[in-house]
Parts: structure tokens; C-alpha cells; sequence
């Protein structure tokens, strides 16, 4: 089978591509292991919400039109929602279709996958930046009797055994995991390493009304001077509550988690956590206060309208004179480990020699120079701080098809692409 462009992935990030190829005139196909949404459908717990509120669901040719644009989508609806909008753009998809191979051809690439193979001569992967869990080493060592889980396979608290759980990271899933265990009555440790501390709300409106007011979330990658350590950052520590309480460590602690420092080695059953934790969440509260500090100055230089409250700042990080430097599991009833800490892309599939020690794709803002024709989509600050978010991934698709385009034209000048 032959088209133009093969997408690789069906979810905000392939599909937003495939309305701006559609736009270009540019044949192309989706190719989706799944259904569209594959990872919102089979890899989320069943309470999670969007951490963008509804109004920042707008992807191009599309947005959100209902009654609540304050609010925050469920898991069922966050899934319509990119289904619809499949539908809506009659999106070229070629659903439960597996991608086993990708390699550079002659004239172009072959994509290799479990219903056949397509020859293109361009191609977008879009298969997600969060499909293996990653887990540490020190996982290994996890007594006999504790169960051990990631965030890709905890569903809710009745799956947890009875007993004690150790969240391990304190970034946006261990955050709302260690709530939502506590307040079904566990008894939840967590674990904290480097994480990103903001508050839902902040003088009255939304932080994510500030960010996109004040153009927080367009910054550039390549206005960025450490892009490699930005794209690494941890995710925020925000939840998308319907009564948009902010969650940090102070709401977890008011709540009865205990804190403990990063998870450093586990032996003969004993946790041993790093004495760092005052000092990470001081440095925490330090960098939320600088982003605070630059919506006052937004602000100050840009009137925004009546009822806007008057800048604030929220009290620091309580952290307990002599936290727990070793925990014995089994003294201290701990029978579940959750591990949240973090996700990496899966590919396995890639026979181009695109890859960098870390097993990532090497790009400059989604192109892959080291292979032409070949782009990528929906990573972290891919081109923007906002790459990863549903209002994020049209402009970067906006941006790499025109480039697409461009690498058509030049290595194929007499050919005429065809409408999808």
C-alpha cells in the first residue's frame, strides 16, 4: 500500500496532524493500535480528570462547545471527545492496527505492521510519550508480600490489598493517587523526589487561564536556554477536581499522608528514603513563587478586567523536623507499592538510527533531521511549553506540516499530492 504521509497514532497529537495534512491536500493514513484515544481508553485510572480545564480543549477545526467550560472531563468524556473529533474530521484512520517495524527506504519509508505495509514518503510519529512506566531499579528489591504496581495499572482503591501503601513520586498521578487512597481510608506514605509545586487557582481565575493569558504556555523550545533538562521536568503537581481544590503535599499532609524523602534503596524489607525532602520542597515552593511573581507582572503591564483578586502568596511546604529516613514495611504495615515515576516512549519498533542514549528520539522542535521526512509529535515542550496538552498539539501540527510540505516539494517537485 502506498500514500503520501503514514501517521503513527491516533490520539490529540496524530489527529490534529491529520486535520493539517488534510488541510494541505496531503494523502495520508492514521495507523492506530487501538481505537482513537487508545491510552486515555486502556492505560488511566477510573477517577482521573483533565488537569486542563474544558474551555482549553481546542484542537484545530475543533472545540469544546457544552455548558461547562470551567470544568474538567472524566475519563469517558475526554475519550468522546477525541472520537468525536475523529469523526468530525474524518480522520483516515486504520484502527487495531499494529506498527511492528519502521525503516527508511529508498524513496521514502516502509512502515511494517500486523495487517499489511504501507511505503511513504513521509512519516509522523505520534504514538505518545508516556507508553512504558517507568520503574526503578530499586523496584527489584521489593519484599515478598508487598505488591508492587505502576499508575499505568492502578484503577482504584478497591483493587489495593488491605494495608499500609507507599506512593512512590509526588508529581501530578502520585499526588492524586496518594488523595485518593487516603481519602478511601488507606493509610498512604509518599515517597517525594523533585516535583513542580502551583495552585489550581490563583487571583480568582485558573492557573491555566494565567499561563495561556500570559503566554506561559507558547514559550519555544527554542527560547529555552537547557531545553534537554526542561523537556525532563516532572509533570505538575495539579488535579482536575470539580471543586478545583489545589493539591500539594500541604493538602495531602492536612489529610494524614505522611511525607517521606525520595526513594532511595530498598533492603531486607526496609525503605530507605533520601534526608533531601525539606530542601526539594523548599526549592519547589521557590520556583512556584517565581511563576506567581511573573502572572503579578503580566498583570501589572496588561490591566486585565474588573474582579481580578489581589496577588497572593500560599504558605510555604510543612515538612516534619526528622522525616523517616527508614521504613520497615512490614512493621509499618505497608503492603502495596504504587510506582509513580513517570513514563517513556516505546520504540521498539523504530529501525532508524534516530535514537539517542536515552532511548529518545533526537529532534529539533519535532524534526528529525537525521532522517528527512521523518517528524514528531506530541512529546514534552516539543515546540512549546505546551506540546503535551490537548490546546497544544495544533499549532505544533500546524507548524511540522508546513515544514512537511516543504520537504515534499523540494524532493519531489513534479508530484501532486492527493487530497486524503
Amino acid at each position: 500500500m502506498r500514500t503520501t504521509t503514514v501517521i503513527i497514532g491516533a490520539g490529540q497529537a496524530g489527529l490534529a496532524m491529520s486535520w493539517w495534512l488534510a488541510k494541505h491536500s496531503i494523502d495520508h493514513v492514521v495507523l492506530e493500535r487501538g481505537e482513537p484515544a487508545n491510552s486515555w481508553r486502556t492505560e488511566r485510572w477510573d477517577s482521573l480528570r483533565l488537569l486542563t480545564p474544558n474551555w482549553q480543549s481546542r484542537l484545530p477545526g475543533y472545540r469544546y462547545q457544552g455548558s461547562d467550560p470551567d470544568g474538567f472531563r472524566t475519563m469517558p468524556e475526554t475519550i468522546a471527545f477525541l472520537s468525536d473529533y475523529a469523526k468530525a474530521i474524518a480522520a483516515p484512520v486504520r484502527s487495531h492496527t499494529t506498527v511492528t517495524s519502521l525503516r527508511r527506504h529508498v524513496d521514502g519509508y516502509e512502515v511494517t505492521t500486523d495487517k499489511g505495509n504501507w511505503r511513504c514518503d513521509t512519516v509522523v510519529i505520534a504514538s505518545g510519550a508516556c507508553n512504558i512506566a517507568q520503574v526503578p531499579s530499586v523496584s527489584a528489591s521489593v519484599p515478598d508480600g508487598v505488591d508492587s504496581l505502576t499508575t499505568m495499572q492502578y484503577r482504584n482503591p478497591d483493587q489495593i490489598a488491605d494495608g499500609g501503601v507507599l506512593v512512590v513520586g509526588a508529581s501530578a498521578s502520585g499526588t492524586q493517587i496518594a488523595d485518593e487512597l487516603q481519602r478511601a481510608g488507606r493509610s498512604v506514605t509518599l515517597a517525594v523526589g523533585e516535583h513542580v509545586r502551583i495552585p489550581r487557582v490563583y487571583r480568582g481565575k485558573d492557573i491555566q487561564w494565567w499561563m495561556d493569558a500570559a503566554g506561559v504556555l507558547d514559550e519555544r523550545y527554542d527560547t529555552i536556554d537547557d531545553i534537554v533538562r526542561v523537556r525532563n521536568l516532572p509533570s505538575l503537581q495539579l488535579a482536575g477536581y470539580p471543586d478545583r481544590r489545589t493539591i500539594d503535599l500541604n493538602s495531602l499532609t492536612e489529610i494524614g499522608v505522611k511525607l517521606a524523602g525520595r526513594l532511595a534503596g530498598i533492603n531486607h524489607g526496609k525503605g530507605q528514603f533520601s534526608g533531601s525532602l525539606r530542601n526539594v520542597c523548599a526549592l519547589a515552593d521557590l520556583k512556584m513563587n517565581r511563576l506567581l511573581n511573573s502572572i503579578d507582572e503580566w498583570v501589572a503591564e496588561n490591566p486585565a478586567s474588573e474582579g481580578i483578586d489581589a496577588p497572593h502568596r500560599f504558605d510555604a511546604t510543612e515538612v516534619e523536623e526528622s522525616p523517616a529516613l527508614l521504613v520497615d514495611f512490614s512493621r509499618s504495615g505497608i503492603k502495596t507499592i504504587i510506582w509513580a515515576t513517570g513514563f517513556r516512549p516505546d520504540y521498539s519498533w523504530l529501525d532508524v538510527p534516530v535514537l539517542d542514549r536515552k532511548g529518545l528520539v533526537r529532534h529539533d522542535g519535532g524534526v528529525v533531521t537525521e532522517s528527512p521526512g521523518m517528524y514528531l509529535m506530541g512529546m514534552p515542550f516539543l515546540r512549546r511549553r505546551k506540546s503535551t496538552l490537548i490546546d497544544g498539539v495544533g499549532d505544533d501540527a500546524r507548524d511540522l506540516s508546513a515544514h512537511l510540505v516543504a520537504h515534499i516539494k523540494a524532493t519531489s517537485p513534479l508530484s501532486t499530492p492527493l487530497v486524503a
